[in-house]
């Protein structure tokens, strides 16, 4: 076991008295949304696996990502698995749009139900996986020194599990706490009577910057670059509109299965540059006053012509300006790249946050944040006092969570070294060099840009 780093064996594998590694069919990284859907496959199949994962309990990204207003941006009785029918009919969701709360019970049932935890193991982080030549099999080490020798090993590793930790000179002399909305403490935080300070204003900054401004004696926000955002309207699920759905899911899945997108909305077929300027006005503000992603979906060339584009681009600024009501945070507030280039956020009263006379944009697109001091940060021109500062700086998107694992195939040669130049794989479900190696929605899948446990569920299949 272990030849890796070419043809030198791995000494610690070999050690006098080590024990020998347990053996599985398939070793799973991750007991997240994918982790959980790849053991129950496998399960199928006859195969035996053993899930490792870092946290203490499945749900992965909802189980992690706690912050105040954590929501999923895809509607609640989409974004759900689909392989169960028995699982669809028993579960309801009690909002269009599922709180991290409730969609981290939908986990916890889907584990319980399908008895995945008895092939799981918690509190148990990965640090190495290499493929040894000889056997032609996986040795998964993990940070207590446990070993793992398996036939397939399986990244569910997800998108967005890295957390995105900003090299801010003087982070370690701030006196008060330092929180990331991916590790969020799950106590909970009150920041009642504080003044606070948050850095970035991504997703999970559009999603917590309003309900921490209603607790924070004082919230400043540091912004460098705007982002779109489209409100969600969100509210909750009647019985009527639940029994509609389950009635006919097998239908709303087909659809979902055939969109590039993943979920099912209504795609307007008309491009936005054939229409008259008060047709095009009427549907942006019918898609505005729906909510949510379906937005993207008001023009057929959106995405696909730059003139277009800059239609529902001019109105959304225009929306924000009608909001805002200090002309030059609205101008602040206001993005200019491209509409849709990044996935819109879904917001709940986030624009009209700034209006409130508790909350503070700080533009340091032009002044820069030159370090963090033991009472606050200080930008080129100021320096701000908080007690709590909130990283909303996101993650390390993508290839972060393999980079942070030794992961070596053929010939002991490295992931990272295979991926100097960008991540290659193949619909990343796999990559060269790395035989009986899969990822589950890996670089280069849809994954991000669509509806993740669709694709998920794609990726196990």
């Amino acid at each position: 076991m272990g030849n890796i780093a070419g043809s030198k064996p791995n000494q610690s594998d070999r050690s006098p008295g080590a024990q020998a590694p347990r053996r599985a069919d398939a070793i799973i990284v991750g007991a997240g949304f994918g982790g959980m859907y790849m053991l129950y496959k496998l399960r199928e199949l006859g195969l035996t696996a053993r899930v490792l994962e870092a946290g203490s309990g499945v749900g992965g990204t909802w189980y992690w990502n706690r912050y105040p207003g954590a929501r999923c941006d895809i509607e609640s009785v989409q974004y759900s698995y689909s392989f169960s029918k028995e699982l669809e009919q028993e579960w309801s969701w009690s909002e269009r749009y599922a709180t991290q709360p409730e969609i981290l019970r939908y986990a916890n049932h889907v584990a319980d139900r399908f008895d995945l935890r008895r092939d799981m193991q918690f509190d148990t982080r990965v640090t190495s996986a290499h493929f040894d030549d000889g056997t032609k099999r996986w040795l998964v080490t993990t940070e207590r020194g446990e070993r793992f020798d398996a036939q397939f090993c399986i990244m569910a590793l997800g998108c967005l599990s890295a957390a995105n930790k900003p090299k801010l000179t003087g982070l370690d002399s701030f006196s008060g706490p330092v929180y990331h909305t991916g590790e969020w403490p799950h106590e909970g935080v009150d920041f009642t009577g504080q003044r606070v300070g948050i850095v970035g204003t991504g997703s999970s900054a559009i999603q917590s910057i309003p309900v921490i401004a209603e607790q924070a004696a004082q919230l400043y926000v540091f912004q460098r670059t705007p982002n779109y955002a489209v409100p969600a309207h969100n509210q909750p699920l009647t019985p009527e509109y639940q029994k509609k759905v389950k009635a006919d899911y097998a239908q709303m899945r087909a659809h979902a299965q055939e969109s590039f997108t993943g979920v099912v909305f209504v795609f307007n077929q008309q491009s936005a540059l054939e229409v008259t300027p008060q047709e095009r006005e009427r549907e942006f503000e019918a898609r505005w006053a729906y909510g949510g992603l379906p937005f993207m979906g008001a023009f057929k060339d959106l995405l696909f012509n730059l003139e277009a584009n800059k239609t529902g681009g001019d109105f959304v600024r225009t929306k924000i300006r009608s909001i805002v009501r200090d002309p030059q945070l609205a101008q602040l507030l206001s993005p200019t790249n491209v509409f849709g280039c990044k996935r819109l956020c879904v917001d709940t009263g986030y624009y009209a946050t700034f209006n409130r006379p508790n909350v503070t944009l700080v533009d340091v697109s032009g002044a820069p944040i030159e370090r963090i001091t033991p009472k606050g940060l200080r930008t080129a021109g100021k320096e701000y006092e908080f007690d709590a500062l909130v990283l909303a700086t996101g993650f390390d998107a993508m290839t972060g969570s393999f980079s942070r694992i030794d992961i070596r195939g053929r010939g002991g040669e490295r992931l990272k070294d295979l991926w100097e130049a960008g991540p290659r794989t193949y619909l990343g479900l796999m990559t060269a060099g790395l035989p009986n190696f899969f990822m589950i929605t890996g670089p280069g899948s849809p994954s991000v840009l669509a509806n993740m446990i669709l694709a998920i569920e794609q990726h196990g299949n």
